[in-house]
């Protein structure tokens, strides 16, 4: 639940900046993408990361190689049955929660390009 607090948040941060949401929790047999979203010129495979704070790192730290791999290759698939002209970019949304689901105005880094 705590998850699509997060994931609804970001996207709901992302269409604010003008983006387009195409998908929200896009499984697939390699695992799942948070939200696929398109601006114009990218389409961009986000990885949504939930912290009370950055105390122990940031939240996109967590995001680490193998991570990486899997939405990599998860992404190739979505692309193989999704053909676009758009270039492709990983980004990842941070939100910092202190209050979990009940902080009202919670602080959001977008790290565009971020692997």
């Amino acid at each position: 639940m705590r998850g699509r607090w997060g994931e609804g948040t970001a996207a709901n941060y992302l269409r604010g900046k003008g983006f387009r949401i195409i998908a929200a929790n896009w499984k697939c047999r390699f695992g799942e993408i948070d939200l696929i979203a398109e601006d114009g010129a990218y389409l961009c495979f986000v990885e949504v990361k939930q912290r009370k704070s950055a105390a122990y790192g940031t939240a996109g730290a967590y995001v680490d190689r193998r991570k990486q791999d899997k939405l990599r290759t998860a992404a190739m698939l979505y692309l193989t049955g999704h053909p676009t002209d758009l270039q492709p970019r990983f980004d990842v949304v941070e939100i910092y929660a202190p209050q979990g689901m009940d902080t009202k105005k919670p602080e959001i880094f977008h790290l565009e390009n971020a692997f």
